[in-house]
């Protein structure tokens, strides 16, 4: 049975979705619903304190068992990729399909990571073009960068003009 939790964050409130087998879906939603509720070690309430600590600037990786069933198995490929960027760093999507042994898939990695149900938990928001500029995001790239000025404020910094 689906169970769910509702976490804040600097960014709007996010909905975690997910089972005994792990958590399913961590997405962005407008208000907080009604939790359910769950005994400290169920995954999503789990995933809800784990999102906790990484918006409070304590968690820098997720220790969380994630349920990706039916999904295909090149987006498994990309999520287990994309879960390993390490916090602070980023990865051309033409890195990742290189890392897969399939360098022609660049525009499949993109789409793996527009189809990724666990933002933040599974970091796409850290994949980046391969002259280092921000694309797309489904939260919009506002949010992809205050993500990135998160974890990174060096050198993510806002710029600003000198005059």
């Amino acid at each position: 049975m689906l169970k769910k939790s509702y976490c804040a964050s600097p960014i709007g409130w996010f909905e975690i979705i997910g089972s005994e087998l792990g958590v399913r879906s961590v997405k962005r939603c407008a208000e907080e619903g009604t939790s359910d509720d769950l005994p400290e070690d169920h995954p999503v309430a789990m995933g809800k304190q784990q999102l906790e600590e990484y918006f409070a600037g304590t968690r820098r990786y997720f220790e969380l068992k994630l349920d990706w069933g039916g999904t295909p198995d090149f987006y498994r490929e990309v999520w287990k990729v994309v879960s390993n960027i390490p916090y602070g760093q980023t990865m051309a999507y033409s890195e990742i399909a290189e890392q897969l042994q399939q360098p022609k898939a660049v525009r499949a990695v993109g789409m793996a990571n527009r189809n990724n149900p666990c933002a933040i938990v599974v970091p796409c928001h850290r994949v980046i073009g391969k002259a280092g500029e921000l694309r797309g995001y489904f939260y919009g790239l506002d949010t992809k960068m205050a993500l990135l000025r998160h974890e990174n404020p060096v050198r993510f910094a806002e710029q600003t003009s000198l005059f």
